[in-house]
């Protein structure tokens, strides 16, 4: 059930409610939730949100669960062609820096 967010004219108060979508919005301020200690019947508007978003539940979604064995085996193919050949190349040291010696007078 979607939950609707209203503003009382009256009051200033503002609640949520859960209704249907099919039912009519409220059009006074509930007694219950009501910020006067008397209750005023204030006429009530609905407030305008960006509601709640979407929510995934679970281990997570992605483009690639749901791909075919042909696509994954020429994926595969295609990643394979694409590597270059690797070569070995032998680590050298770099040449040691002379220290500069201190002058002694």
């Amino acid at each position: 059930m979607p939950t609707y967010e209203y503003i009382c004219e009256k009051c200033g108060h503002e609640f949520e409610a859960s209704q249907s979508m099919s039912a009519k919005p409220l059009q006074i301020c509930p007694e219950e939730l009501c910020a006067r200690k008397k209750w005023g019947r204030g006429k009530i508007k609905k407030k305008i949100s960006g509601g709640a978003g979407l929510l995934f539940k679970g281990s997570g979604f992605y483009i690639t669960d749901y791909r075919s064995a042909k696509y994954n085996e020429a994926a595969k193919k295609d990643s394979a062609a694409s590597k270059p050949a690797e070569t070995k190349t032998e680590a050298k040291p770099a040449p040691a820096k002379p220290t500069p010696k201190a002058d002694k007078k």
